[in-house]
């Protein structure tokens, strides 16, 4: 993982994000904050997983799909499983340890 502080690249509600192999962070004090870190090492998992390119573009697909589902922006983004599986574990910090491949499928 390759944190970058970049505040001109994230949206104004955004505090950070994964671009594998990099996570991207708005603010230096993200780079501490434990419960995060450990959300966006979820994704990078998640990334890997897919082989990066397929995490993308079922990301982008499955946010189509709950944007027309819910008509929100915001409720869409987190009905994604892969940001469900991470934001219900991102507390978990021995998660990634136990997680089984393609455990955001528990999620759908």
């Amino acid at each position: 993982m390759i944190l970058l502080v970049r505040p001109k690249l994230l949206r104004k509600n955004f505090n950070g994000m994964t671009l594998w192999p990099f996570v991207v962070v708005k603010h230096h004090l993200m780079k501490e904050d434990m419960v995060f870190l450990n959300h966006e090492k979820i994704h990078l998992r998640q990334q890997v997983e897919l082989l990066i390119v397929f995490f993308y573009l079922w990301y982008g697909l499955e946010f189509l799909y709950r944007f027309i589902q819910y008509r929100n922006r915001y409720k869409a983004y987190r009905n994604i499983s892969f940001e469900r599986e991470a934001y219900h574990h991102e507390s978990d910090q021995f998660y990634l340890k136990k997680r089984k491949p393609y455990g955001f499928f528990k999620f759908l």
